[in-house]
């Protein structure tokens, strides 16, 4: 191990007090050893450091060397051990580590379709045969009203209220919302309930609005399928899934002018805090504002 004498006996004394006195697995002295290990390799300082904005940028350079949050973390959670080994050993006055926080990991922006591929995707099924009659509908009101792929497998035949425009959906952990559909969706589903079911159903009977040509409910597993091949008559080849239909449901929500409550309740999150990994939107709308009207943009 690399490092001044006095720096390594410090870790080394940390390494055997985990092993002896608290007993801990090899794969935990291991693990600490090598972050520890490349922990000194960083400073170069005859004893472990006791400054907090020297260990705040230590975990600056990792993040910059490419490990991601989660290994950040734990390297923070071997430095706050081996800390409070040394405080307890009186061999510093004060955890500098007390008051560090790891930094908040970055949220993906979720992949969404712009509207010209959400109409190209939605055209793609066309009126040809009571499937693609189904297919249609399915995709219009995926979008129109941003469902679970489970949601819209889901939805019985008394759950779309056409006169009124909004379909009701039991969401996670059972909760139920209404949500609004547009009209373009309603006349999908008018035509494929009046041209599309019956032919699929042959007589029989089912509670579901979408079904099968064995007149069984759509699955997901189908239904992501299907999506995919639309996809690509579409000329959509990258990660298509329901969920980018869901997500770009929000997004062009968002850059209409939708506000991020409103949008919650649509997509039935129960917290805010999901739907704000939306706000790339709202940031990118300001941001065009501003650009467009402020005189020295």
């Amino acid at each position: 191990m690399p490092g001044s004498a006095q720096f390594r006996n410090q870790v080394t004394a940390f390494l055997n007090f985990c092993r002896l006195e608290k007993g801990l697995a090899v794969n935990s002295i291991d693990a600490y050893s090598a972050d520890l290990s490349r922990f000194i390799q960083f400073f170069d300082v005859p004893e472990a450091p006791s400054d907090t904005d020297a260990l705040r940028h230590y975990l600056d350079h990792l993040y910059q060397s490419g490990l991601g949050s989660r290994s950040v973390a734990r390297h923070l959670t071997t430095l706050r051990n081996f800390y409070g080994f040394l405080l307890r050993e009186n061999q510093i006055d004060r955890d500098p580590t007390e008051h560090l926080r790891p930094a908040r990991p970055w949220q993906k922006i979720p992949n969404f379709l712009n509207l010209e591929e959400i109409d190209r995707l939605i055209q793609a099924p066309g009126e040809s045969r009571p499937t693609r009659l189904r297919d249609s509908a399915m995709l219009q009101l995926l979008y129109a009203a941003g469902l679970r792929v489970s949601e819209l497998c889901r939805v019985g035949m008394g759950d779309l209220n056409q006169s009124l425009g909004f379909v009701k959906t039991t969401g996670k952990g059972n909760k139920q919302r209404l949500v609004p559909v547009g009209t373009e969706a309603i006349r999908a589903v008018e035509l494929y309930l009046e041209k599309g079911r019956p032919a699929l159903l042959k007589g029989r009977a089912s509670k579901y609005l979408f079904i099968t040509a064995r007149g069984g409910p759509m699955t997901r597993q189908c239904f992501w399928k299907l999506l995919t091949d639309y996809g690509k008559e579409a000329g959509i080849f990258r990660g298509l899934s329901p969920h980018v239909i869901r997500h770009s449901f929000a997004t062009h929500l968002l850059e209409g002018g939708a506000d991020l409550r409103s949008v919650q309740v649509m997509l039935g999150h129960a917290d805010i805090s999901t739907t704000q990994i939306y706000t790339h939107v709202m940031r990118s709308r300001l941001r065009d504002t501003v650009q467009k009207h402020h005189p020295r943009a």
